[in-house]
């Protein structure tokens, strides 16, 4: 093997998994993975000195170039070098790309499974759609829906993806459970509100022959540009659905409108002041019908992963902004906003550092 090339690894990912053992173990364990893999799939670093990779929650993107046939360093086409702390979603990934082929997703080039790396086409990291105004994002996004709707067939990757009727099943028994051990965190009416979703809909789902592979994490950070894309500013016409696509998949097998919930816990600042809560339902509306969706049936699915959301940060110490705006969403959905919580402005984003939320409010 070659030397291990010091591609540094940022500040954020180190101090979060630097608090368990496992966590410690795959930190140090990156640096030779690194090496391995730019050996294997002959390629090369391509960071700007003193430049950090991206990374995400779970893992590390290393931009890279693959070598020339004649072995040339820095010259081939660009991609990336994915390694994500082994979970569970992290081994299924490669399954669902290989389903989607790169259509309306990241394209797959190499996996290894055992140590979840992943070499992909290189996408314009800076380019999501958190930085497009909202209606090109409901445009950009329905397409891309509509790329990665596609139909289970006879390829074995699909033995490897749950289905959403078989989660909503789980959740009927859980939901009751984990609400009284956490002291009945929110009303009564609104876990039953999604314990009705999760046996209508999970009872919809088995019978409905309406399965689709569903990316169940797409929400605006997780939809890049395509290089070359030009910025909305400098266009008149609406996006292309090929000039986006997919990355980081939680993939799982039902209906697509359970991949709806995500857009509607984004973003929640730009609702207006005035009757917000209509707002989310329309935006609700809006996202449906630009990917071609029943806006009933996301409504339904989004209100139950809020309530499963809520259920998970009452169980967290200092996760009081992130409870907050689930059970802001998830009560507007189920059409009686909960009385005291903040306005939907006031309540932090999916991720946002909780003790700068806590400084805001003061």
């Amino acid at each position: 093997m070659s030397p291990i090339p010091d591609v540094p690894i940022p500040h954020d990912l180190s101090r979060r998994y630097a608090r368990t053992p496992a966590g410690r173990a795959w930190l140090a364990s990156l640096p030779g993975l690194i090496g391995q893999f730019l050996d294997q799939w002959d390629l090369d670093p391509d960071l700007e000195p003193g430049a950090l990779p991206w990374n995400g929650h779970g893992g590390v993107v290393i931009p890279v170039r693959r070598r020339d046939g004649d072995g040339s360093p820095g010259k081939g086409d660009p991609a990336v070098l994915k390694l994500a702390f082994p979970h569970e979603e992290a081994t299924r990934e490669h399954h669902a790309l290989a389903l989607w082929g790169g259509q309306g997703a990241v394209r797959l080039l190499a996996a290894d499974a055992g140590s979840c790396a992943l070499l992909l086409e290189r996408l314009d990291a800076c380019r999501s759609l958190l930085d497009v105004p909202l209606d090109t994002a409901v445009t950009a996004w329905g397409g891309v829906v509509r790329q990665l709707s596609v139909v289970p067939d006879g390829r074995p990757e699909w033995l490897e993806i749950d289905h959403v009727a078989a989660r909503a099943e789980r959740w009927s028994d859980e939901f009751p459970e984990a609400w009284e051990q956490l002291g009945r965190p929110f009303p009564r009416w609104l876990l039953e509100a999604a314990l009705e979703v999760c046996q209508t809909r999970g009872a919809v789902g088995r019978r409905s022959g309406k399965d689709v592979l569903v990316h169940a994490d797409l929400h605006y950070l997780n939809v890049l540009a395509r290089p070359g894309v030009p910025d909305p500013g400098t266009r008149k016409e609406t996006p292309a659905p090929l000039e986006y696509a997919a990355i980081d998949p939680q993939p799982m097998i039902g209906e697509a409108e359970f991949a709806v919930a995500p857009v509607l816990w984004n973003r929640l600042r730009e609702l207006p002041q005035r009757d917000p809560g209509r707002a989310l339902l329309a935006r609700c509306g809006d996202f449906s019908a630009a990917a071609g969706l029943d806006a009933e049936a996301a409504r339904q699915w989004s209100l139950a992963r809020e309530v499963e959301n809520a259920l998970w940060y009452a169980s967290q110490r200092h996760h009081d902004g992130d409870l907050a705006r689930s059970l802001w969403v998830a009560s507007t959905l189920a059409g009686r906003t909960l009385p005291g919580l903040p306005a939907p402005q006031e309540l932090p984003d999916p991720g946002q550092d909780m003790a700068h939320w806590a400084a805001d409010q003061r």
